[in-house]
């Protein structure tokens, strides 16, 4: 006895020829029943005298379809997709098949072929990443956790900020912290060199791929090697760092963020601070508070730390570094700031030379050639800049009252547009933006009382027009 697979319909019909076999249904009442016409019912009775049940089962399951693409084409269409688009979808890859290559097939086709050859996986298919624990390191200072929490830790008291995160793998101790407005490298170069001082240097730390760490590209600053600003002074010091690719991947820092922004909210409120320099001051309390509740004990009791080489310069490397080429006339530029060399006997023979420019976090900026400090003088080229009053003129005034009206409303917070940020450095000389106002403008002294729109003045208007109908105004 053979098992016979058959269909909801074909199971309906099957029930209907049977009743009409044993005369409990007549064929037109079955045919209404069914949908199908005296013809078909009585094809099926014949079939069924004829084969069976086995003779009600459509004779194109198990076959292809007349409307089937052939092996052949198929191939062709998976290996462009395998070679040009193998991370599209079905129905980008479609439009591309269609668009690029002439090739027309159906949407839910291409799904099925490329699912049946793996270049495809349904959603519903596709299963959530688990993320497994990692464990802890062996040895403190094996592996320090870094991480900037954007939040507002001083609630409505004060601005919304950033605080700097650094924290032991193995003992989830605290090591550092530090607020600043953002995370920019100046204040993580600041931070860091405060943790260095007290803890020495660990073997690695690890971060996210926030640009401060990674960048994807040589930079134009330093194109030999690739390194961010930060990490480009980690190397110098011999301590490696190591980007996460997901934030799972660094947890415990990412822990560590909750729980501060639960505890050291309330203890900034409770202690009534609403600055970050009043915050940075009462961090060690904090900190000290924190370890000795949630702190773990390693298994290993080996401190990593590695105290600085001789011939590492803690100070010398947490700063911005450029290179520039001296003129012949002993000067460079740097942040649009003219730097002109004093003429001494070593100053003198370095036209033509590349000296590095040594930006700190505190403001202070410092020129070197092979280890030596060249005294400079600046020469800022926006400061030089003083635009001339607006002139009493009757043609001209309504206009340039305009214009200073669109430039008050300038505001630009670089110098250049991939200049660093000067949110975590104190006391520099790069003051003035590249702006309107800030570079020297001078505004025009307004009367006391509210301002007056003169755009939409119908008297002010109509002296424009008359302005610059004459030849003068026009040359």
């Amino acid at each position: 006895m053979s098992l016979i697979t058959m269909s909801q319909q074909e199971l309906n019909r099957l029930e209907a020829i049977q009743k009409i076999r044993d005369r409990r249904l007549s064929v037109v009442q079955a045919a209404e029943v069914l949908g199908l016409s005296r013809s078909q019912v009585h094809r099926l009775l014949q079939a069924y005298d004829r084969e069976g049940p086995a003779g009600l089962v459509s004779k194109k399951r198990g076959r292809p379809s007349n409307r089937r693409h052939s092996d052949e084409f198929r191939n062709i269409v998976l290996n462009l997709v395998r070679e040009h688009y193998h991370d599209f979808g079905p129905t980008l890859a479609r439009e591309k098949l269609i668009e690029l290559h002439q090739i027309s097939v159906g949407k839910e086709t291409l799904r099925q072929w490329m699912t049946d050859a793996g270049l495809w996986t349904s959603r519903r298919e596709r299963k959530q990443r688990i993320y497994q624990p990692r464990g802890r390191r062996d040895c403190f200072g094996e592996l320090v956790q870094i991480d900037g929490s954007h939040h507002w830790w001083f609630e409505n008291r004060g601005p919304k900020c950033a605080l700097l995160v650094y924290i032991d793998d193995a003992t989830s101790k605290l090591l550092h912290l530090r607020f600043a407005m953002s995370e920019n490298t100046f204040d993580y170069l600041q931070a860091t060199k405060n943790y260095l001082a007290q803890w020495g240097k660990p073997v690695a730390f690890y971060s996210d791929k926030h640009g401060v760490f990674r960048t994807t590209h040589a930079s134009s600053a330093d194109r030999t090697s690739g390194l961010t600003q930060f990490g480009r002074a980690l190397y110098e010091l011999n301590i490696d760092i190591i980007c996460a690719n997901t934030p799972q991947a660094k947890g415990r820092v990412e822990r560590a963020n909750r729980t501060l922004q639960d505890r050291l909210v309330k203890e900034l409120r409770l202690q009534g601070i609403d600055t970050i320099e009043a915050a940075n001051e009462f961090v060690p309390q904090f900190i000290a508070d924190f370890n000795s509740r949630f702190g773990k004990e390693p298994r290993n009791p080996k401190d990593m730390h590695r105290p600085l080489a001789a011939h590492e310069n803690l100070d010398g490397a947490m700063c911005r570094k450029e290179v520039r080429t001296v003129s012949q006339s002993l000067t460079l530029r740097y942040e649009k700031v003219i730097f002109i060399l004093d003429p001494t006997d070593y100053a003198k023979t370095l036209p033509r030379q590349k000296v590095i420019v040594c930006d700190y976090p505190d403001g202070r900026l410092e020129i070197m050639h092979e280890g030596t400090i060249l005294p400079y003088r600046t020469f800022d080229t926006l400061r030089s800049v003083h635009r001339s009053r607006v002139v009493e003129n009757k043609r001209l005034d309504d206009i340039l009252s305009v214009v200073a009206e669109m430039q008050d409303g300038r505001e630009h917070q670089r110098r250049r547009q991939h200049g660093p940020s000067r949110q975590g450095q104190k006391d520099h000389m790069f003051g003035i933006p590249d702006g309107s106002i800030r570079n020297g403008y001078q505004k025009r002294g307004r009367k006391p009382g509210p301002r007056t729109d003169f755009t939409n003045d119908p008297a002010v208007n109509a002296k424009r027009q008359k302005a610059l109908a004459r030849p003068e105004a026009a040359e």
